[in-house]
């Protein structure tokens, strides 16, 4: 059993329910740089490619007079199982748990391309965030960069639509995103 399978057994999350969303396996990465210092000095890490597309998408955001920040980016196996047992603490349903949070091994903030971003104004990881100007500029603009909306409105996974996750994709992914 892997560790990933032994985590996903230890949280009650069957093989099933990942295989009837059709849910990719992200590895962890395992060269990660800096791609931002966030609140309270808090490293923000990327792969070297997405970490570089980020810099130059949030610097190109700022001369259009938008402000982004990120407020997540790679998350380790465990951090991911830590997020689903404090839930589960909290007496959530591992089918509230799902629609909101990938189960461990399955995340794209593993592979170190993901990022969960912010803006003035607005409270992290919340749908209002799609009203703000911010994300009507990474509408229109992130592909240019190799960044994509993962979870739009009835996406294929069953997430709930997450405005704020924005995944750094290679060129020749971007065609098939």
């Amino acid at each position: 059993m892997s560790k990933v399978d032994s985590i996903l057994a230890s949280l009650g999350i069957s093989l099933d329910i990942i295989a009837s969303r059709g849910l990719i396996v992200y590895p962890e990465a395992t060269e990660l740089v800096v791609a931002e210092i966030g609140e309270k000095d808090r490293e923000h890490l990327l792969v070297p490619a997405a970490a570089a597309a980020w810099v130059s998408l949030r610097e190109a955001a700022h001369a259009d007079g938008v402000v982004l920040a990120i407020v997540s980016a790679f998350r380790s196996v465990e951090r991911q199982a830590e997020i689903v047992r404090t839930k589960l603490a909290r007496g959530l349903s591992l089918e509230e748990i799902l629609s909101v949070s990938a189960p461990p091994g399955y995340s794209e903030h593993h592979s170190g391309r993901a990022v969960d971003v912010t803006t003035e104004g607005v409270r992290p990881l919340e749908l209002e965030f799609e009203g703000t100007d911010a994300f009507a500029w990474l509408s229109r603009r992130a592909e240019r960069f190799g960044f994509v909306l993962s979870y739009p409105r009835q996406n294929r996974y069953g997430y709930l639509y997450e405005p704020w996750h924005w995944c750094f994709k290679e060129s020749g992914e971007l065609r098939h995103a």
